[in-house]
């Protein structure tokens, strides 16, 4: 079992004792992160929903994310991902969320996002919690990590969760 693939089943095990629900809004890893979730047996007990929203017009139309955000602070930004993970969250249901978007290459980099910039936002019921990272290597590098990031954000907030119910 990979790394990732182990991340994903730790974050099963702690969403059942909590007896919640994750989703994801990806555009980066278009897909990675639930794709990684359901490769575990039984994860339907505690996956809500996917959203794959590469497209701005997507970030809108399926997350609610504000069309001027993409103007003033594009789509690579602390901004958008929380607009992503608030919409997921709220059109799913889940107590958990997820939301990714970044600048995986080769090509759209800029000098103020270059090429490994990823925004993240963890939605835990009404919070959220978002950090930008930027990730070396390729294209399929800067997605992996993106992805094993985004577990391993899930999981040191389902694990605060389970701690906090002492």
């Amino acid at each position: 079992m990979d790394d990732i693939t182990e991340l994903a089943a730790e974050l099963g095990r702690r969403l059942q004792v909590l007896n919640a629900h994750v989703t994801t809004a990806e555009s980066c890893t278009g897909g990675g992160i639930a794709e990684a979730i359901t490769r575990i047996p039984g994860s339907s007990a505690w996956f809500e929903a996917g959203f794959v929203t590469y497209s701005n017009r997507q970030k809108t139309q399926q997350l609610n994310v504000p069309v001027e955000l993409f103007q003033t602070v594009g789509a690579v930004s602390r901004e958008v991902v929380e607009a992503m993970v608030q919409g997921a969250r709220h059109n799913s249901q889940a107590r958990f969320a997820v939301a990714v978007s970044g600048v995986a290459g080769p090509d759209g980099g800029s000098p103020n996002k270059p090429v490994g910039t990823v925004w993240l936002a963890w939605g835990i019921g009404d919070r959220v919690i978002s950090e930008q990272r930027f990730f070396p290597g390729n294209r399929d590098e800067v997605r992996r990590q993106t992805v094993r990031a985004a577990l391993e954000g899930l999981l040191q907030h389902a694990g605060a969760e389970i701690a906090n119910r002492g």
